[in-house]
This record gives structure tokens, sequence and C-alpha cells, in this order.
């Protein structure tokens, strides 16, 4: 991290500094990576005037599936011809992937416009880089004025920085295990955090099919219309197809989805709701056209190398029946992990496969060192140890054999680091 002393005019931030530059800032000038509490942001967003109401505000929240039902209500909408922003979180490769409108990334000058803004805007009130992002998103998502916004929460819900909005509609993906340290250790507290992105009386989608007592109990405290997968609406799925229903929409024989199929599920009444005509064959084409980056993203054959952000029980043991699915030589499991997660849990459901494990140290804040991540695989396993996820990555693929198949995951980290070294190799 660049400290605030080594920035030029450290105490001015201009337009001339680059995204680099302004991202470095923000990573210097809070001394928490995380900070809960919505006070600070609220107080700036008060000094921006920043007004949304030209716009249908949807939040989404959810230990997992948050990007992948983000990216099908977008691709909908869009298909459907609506204009709608998205903001998601964190980036994979580049910094403005945070931010679509349209579906499109906007350029640098306009993000160092915006963060100059909420420079401004914030005087004495320090913020965190997720929080100071936030606020710069809304900012460009208020000048560009779209019918619809899709507001991914960064971690929780009741105390993200997201929820300084009031949305007009709640979704929630999904309930587990993950953040523990700030959102409780077992999923009836953790639905309580998520649960407080509604607003009373507004329309809510559940998309976690077994929600704990504790998510009905809030929805009734905020008499909000609650709309529960596996009951207003569900999905089923067969062999080589599956189906979907809800009280309008009885839609059979749609191909496999790329996304979780919960998550597809979800975004469908999502899209239902909002007055989208699901008919068979445009539905068809949105399933197919739906697919999102880091999520069991196939870069490569022969060996076949599958990215995955997997860092919880939750999804990563989605993740071992989409490798149960593979047909393959050799398995080699590319992992590095933050040293917050609940690491043991999260690579259980992955032990049961006859891998080689290439462990990797994480070099960010919060990483886990390799020795942490070996220290919970089984003995029996074969386990070579990395000081970079490069080194890890390189070993796979010395390793590999054509018919083999890699799986990079642990952390949006990991799968960043791997991008971004495969882009070098080819600039």
């Amino acid at each position: 991290m660049t400290k605030p002393e080594s920035f030029p005019n450290q105490d001015k931030p201009c337009l001339s500094w680059s995204l680099a530059m302004w991202q470095d800032y923000l990573q210097a000038i809070h001394p928490k990576n995380i900070e809960m509490g919505l006070e600070r942001c609220q107080q700036v967003l008060v000094n921006m005037a920043i007004d949304l109401s030209h716009s249908k505000i949807i939040t989404v929240a959810g230990t997992n599936g948050k990007g992948t039902t983000c990216r099908m209500i977008e691709q909908g909408l869009l298909t459907a011809n609506h204009t709608i922003a998205v903001y998601s979180s964190p980036h994979l490769v580049d910094y403005k992937e945070r931010l679509r409108i349209d579906g499109v990334m906007l350029s640098d000058a306009e993000h160092i416009a915006a963060f100059m803004q909420v420079e401004q805007a914030r005087q004495s009130v320090s913020l965190t880089f997720f929080e100071f992002a936030t606020l710069a998103a809304l900012a460009l998502i208020a000048n560009n004025r779209p019918e619809y916004v899709l507001l991914e929460v960064g971690l929780g819900g009741r105390l993200d920085a997201v929820n300084i909005i009031d949305p007009d509609m709640a979704v929630i993906t999904s309930i587990d295990l993950d953040h523990q340290d700030w959102l409780g250790d077992s999923r009836a507290q953790i639905a309580i955090e998520k649960a407080g992105i509604m607003r009373p009386l507004i329309t809510v989608v559940i998309g976690e099919p077994d929600p704990p007592d504790t998510l009905l109990e809030q929805v009734q405290q905020f008499e909000a219309n609650a709309f529960w997968q596996g009951q207003d609406f569900s999905y089923q799925q067969h062999q080589h197809d599956w189906s979907w229903r809800n009280d309008e929409f009885q839609l059979n024989n749609l191909p496999l989805p790329s996304i979780p199929m919960q998550n597809a599920s979800t975004a469908l009444q999502v899209l239902g709701l909002l007055k989208i005509n699901l008919q068979q064959e445009w539905v068809v084409s949105l399933i197919e056209d739906t697919q999102l980056p880091g999520r069991f993203q196939t870069i490569s054959s022969q060996p076949t190398i599958v990215l995955d952000v997997a860092h919880n029980p939750q999804a990563t043991r989605y993740l071992a029946t989409k490798i149960a699915q593979q047909d393959y030589q050799s398995l080699h499991l590319v992992v590095a992990m933050l040293g917050d997660k609940d690491i043991a849990s999260s690579l259980s459901p992955l032990q049961p496969f006859n891998a080689t494990w290439h462990v990797a140290s994480l070099d960010v804040p919060r990483g886990a060192d390799h020795s942490q991540i070996k220290s919970v695989l089984n003995p029996t396993q074969t386990v070579l140890e990395f000081k970079e996820v490069w080194q890890a990555y390189e070993s796979a693929l010395e390793q590999a054999k054509v018919d083999d198949l890699i799986i990079v995951f642990g952390s949006f980290f990991t799968v960043s680091q791997v991008m971004q070294k495969r882009a070098n190799r080819t600039t």
C-alpha cells in the first residue's frame, strides 16, 4: 500500500491523478479495511446531494450469489430495452468493473471526477475504501439517471455502506456462514444482518430455499411483501434441463445455466415482478447469455483451467458438485485464502477428491499463509506450498497434462492474480 506521505500534493488530491493513484489514496486514508456503520457515509451523502429519485433501486444481499443474480437481472433488463446501472464488488482486474451503466464500464476520467466529488464533500470525515468507492459510484449513477439501479451489498447488509440508500425492492440470495467476526456465528444471526436492507412495506425476494426463522420474523417486522424460493417461485433440475415456475409463468426445457440455478431462479422472479414478460424463447436466450467472470469460468483447455471465487463453505460445496460433473484425468487445486475465513470448513468439501493441492500465501491485508492452509488438509493429500499465487498456478500448469483439470479458487484476490498474470503474458 502506498503511504499517504508518498503522494504528490498529498493534502490536495486532484483530477490529474491517475485512477491507480486514487485507489492507493483510498487505501491509505483510513486505518481499517472494514469498519461497519452508516453514519459517516450518510453524512457525506447529504453533503453530496445525490438524487436517485428518478431510478427504481434494487438492493441485493446474500452470502453467495449476489454477483450472478445481479448479472442475470441486468442482462434481462437490458434485453428488454431498459436502462440500468449495476454497482458490485470487489473487482477482479480493473477497478472500473465495479460499476456498469447499461452493461458498459465508465472511463477513468469519470471515476476520477467522482472521487474528487467525494473528496470535496467528505471534509474531515474518514471513509474506508469501500465507503469512498460506494459514494463515488452513487454519484456516477445519479449523473446517468438509469431506470433501474442494482446495488450489491459488500458485507452483510444492515451496516453496509450500500444500505445508506433506501431500496424499492430487496433481494436476499442466500444465507450461510461467512464474515462471522462481523455478522455473527449462526445463520440465524446472519439472516438478521442480511434483512437489514429491507424497508417497511417494500417487495422482497428471498432466494434462500432454507431460510432461518429469524428471516421470517424480520419480514413480518418490516411488513414486507415477500416472495419465497420454494413457495412463491421454484425450480426443478432434470438430467439435461430444468424448469421454473411462479404464480404467473411456467417454463420448461430450459438450458442448464452457467450460473447457479438457485440464483437464476431468483433473478427470474425479480424480472417477473418488474413486469418483464418471461416468454420461453426470451428466457432461453437470457440463460444462455448470462455469464460472469470468476464464477466457474473456463479460461483454457488442454488442460482445462477453471477460475472460481468460492471462498466460504457454501460456495465450495457448490464448487465440489461442479467438479464432480467434469471429465478429467487428474485434478489440480490452486488455492489461496484470506486468514479470517473458515479455511477448514471451506476446504472440507474438496478434500474427498484425489487431487494435487498447490497452496499459496495471499499477499494482501488479511491474507493467509500457505502453512495455515496446509495445516487443515488431510495428511494423505499431496500438498505443494508456495509464497505467491502465481507460483502455485505455474506449478499446476507444469504438472498438468492435456486431459487434466486445474481449479483456481479461494478468494477474489486469488482469481484476480491469476487473471492479471495471464493478461500480462498476452501484452
